[in-house]
């Protein structure tokens, strides 16, 4: 099958590509990289895959003449026209008088017992127990595939069988929820919360107003953004995007690989793409060899073995493929050379190297997704040594709006098999309080899912502190370097908006355009509000932050008044 692609001079080729691909995974693997142009492209500075979920908007391309549509998250189809997308992308309008909306009102809420926003490893297991206590569940999915990020499906129609034991474990706990009798909504996106018994999303034909007695946001994580010169450039994507073009796609990110960050997925994926033929050019990890915080390591294996063991065999295999592994290194530099490889800069107590590469996957933590908890008001604290904003819960996961919940690592970073746990857990509490009896077995279910919580917990702290190293914020940027990847507002740009007194996060917003771009701030805003914290001397709470709007993602407006339409 192929779909053809023009490129930014509109020249035309067809690209191959298989069943289930998504168009990023088509065009990664047929080598294009740059998807659309910037403001600043004069400068020959375009835009590629970078987030591979949906949340950062840089890969956007024209399809079939509707330009703004992300390519990770399109399916490839036979025939498709794939154009490069200049700048700015402006919708072609339509010949002709533009209808004027009638007075029909739009059709009431609909009713259910329990919202489920999320469809991976939280939000599926709290929709499993709470449909086991007679609940009624609506269970809604950005992407086609159930699982989130950690146990990353095949795309639906890829015919292509599980790379590995967490791969199926994902495919049983989807199996699970669909006969369970929970109605899932895939391919539908949140645009709205206004209420917690008021939620807007577009389910691709039309609005649809859901009004649930009882919610559970399950809405995961996206990576931590790592700002140095050379951080927008096609082909840095994150470790999670490269993980998503194999996992799902069977696509590598390149032949010649680098990865830089922190924490055990880097790891992870480098393994995944060395075993699918990747050459993994280095292993760049920030924080310190484990032999020396053995204390934690030790720790780590006492709490889960299993994982323990795990991350062991991801070390062994690193060396006996002959990766370089860097521990106490960070990446500073990205450059483009001249015959279009990417040179990365590495900088360690060993000193400095440079190394060339076809793509460089940087993760560098991750940062909780909690626009929609703070939208519906619930608060939320900073928690200083992990550098993230997180809701407040009781022991029932139940935020400060009452019949709200946040499970998994919107709440925190806890990792897949916390995250399970914790939805059992909301999942009882949530059928409680809306007066359903649960039945003494599946309420002992609940206090196993307890102990077990508390384990995991204590093997993800074990964790960060085996991984803890410094965060850099903006201090490797320099004042070229592009803070706000929608809006392009630079490093300088922010320093000068700031010359002149102490301005609150918002000022700064108004006066630079930082923030207000199609990701709505979720890779800019954290940085801009630590770095102001650390140059006024301003306390990190919620309010740092920018106030949530409605929609919390792009939405052509033509989506939103379809509310009107019924079914």
């Amino acid at each position: 099958m192929h779909l053809t692609w023009h490129d930014a001079d509109g020249v035309a080729r067809a690209v191959a590509f298989r069943a289930g691909q998504s168009v990023a995974a088509a065009l990664t693997s047929a080598g294009i990289r740059e998807m659309r142009a910037t403001r600043r492209g004069l400068d020959g500075e375009g835009r590629g895959l970078f987030c591979g979920m949906g949340v950062c908007q840089d890969c956007l391309v024209e399809l079939d003449g509707t330009p703004n549509t992300r390519a990770c998250m399109a399916k490839a189809t036979p025939g498709l026209v794939v154009r490069h997308q200049p700048f700015p992308g402006v919708a072609r309008l339509p010949a002709g008088p533009v209808p004027i909306p009638d007075d029909t009102p739009p059709p009431a809420p609909e009713a259910v017992d329990l919202l489920v926003l999320g469809g991976g490893a939280a939000g599926l297991s709290a929709a499993i127990a709470a449909r086991r206590c007679g609940l009624d569940v609506l269970v809604v999915e950005e992407r086609a595939a159930l699982g989130g990020q950690y146990y990353k499906q095949p795309s639906p129609g890829l015919d292509a069988p599980p790379l590995d034991a967490q791969h199926a474990q994902g495919a049983a706990l989807a199996a699970q929820a669909e006969s369970s009798g929970a109605r899932i909504l895939r391919g539908a996106e949140l645009w709205g919360a206004f209420e917690p018994d008021r939620i807007a999303v577009f389910d691709g034909a039309r609005t649809r107003l859901l009004a649930p007695r009882a919610l559970i946001v399950a809405s995961g994580a996206y990576e931590r953004p790592h700002v140095v010169p050379g951080w927008t450039l096609p082909g840095v994507m994150t470790t999670g995007a490269a993980q998503t073009l194999w996992r799902s796609h069977r696509v590598l990110p390149g032949r010649r690989v680098l990865v830089a960050g922190n924490g055990p997925l880097n790891m992870q994926v480098a393994c995944e793409l060395a075993e699918g033929g990747a050459t993994l050019v280095a292993v760049a990890e920030a924080a310190p060899g484990p032999a020396t915080r053995l204390k934690d390591a030790i720790a780590m294996a006492v709490a889960d073995p299993a994982l323990a063991t795990k991350g062991a065999r991801y070390l062994a295999m690193l060396a006996r493929r002959h990766v370089p592994l860097r521990h106490g290194t960070v990446l500073t530099r990205i450059a483009r050379s001249p015959d279009g490889a990417l040179r990365v800069t590495l900088r360690g107590a060993w000193g400095e190297g440079v190394h060339e590469t076809d793509a460089v996957l940087l993760g560098y933590g991750f940062l909780p997704s909690q626009e929609t908890l703070r939208a519906l008001g619930a608060e939320c604290v900073f928690d200083a040594a992990r550098g993230q904003f997180v809701p407040r819960r009781d022991d029932a996961m139940m935020t400060s709006v009452p019949g709200l919940y946040a499970i998994g690592d919107c709440a925190g970073l806890g990792g897949a098999p916390a995250a399970r746990e914790e939805g059992v857990i909301a999942a009882l509490a949530a059928a409680e309080r809306l007066g359903r009896t649960v039945p003494a077995a599946i309420a002992a279910e609940g206090d196993a899912a307890r102990r077990r919580l508390a384990r995991h917990r204590r093997f993800q702290a074990a964790l960060w502190r085996l991984f803890a190293a410094p965060r850099t914020g903006l201090a490797l940027a320099d004042p070229g370097t592009v803070v706000c990847r929608c809006e392009e507002v630079t490093k300088g740009e922010i320093d000068a908006a700031l010359a002149d007194g102490a301005p609150p996060l918002g000022e700064v917003k108004r006066r630079t355009r930082c923030g207000m771009g199609r990701c709505q701030g979720r890779y800019c805003a954290p940085l801009l509000a630590e770095h102001l914290a650390e140059t006024q001397g301003r306390p990190l709470d919620d309010r740092a932050l920018f106030a949530p709007r409605a929609p919390v993602k792009p939405i052509a407006i033509a989506d939103i008044v379809a509310l009107a339409e019924t079914p």
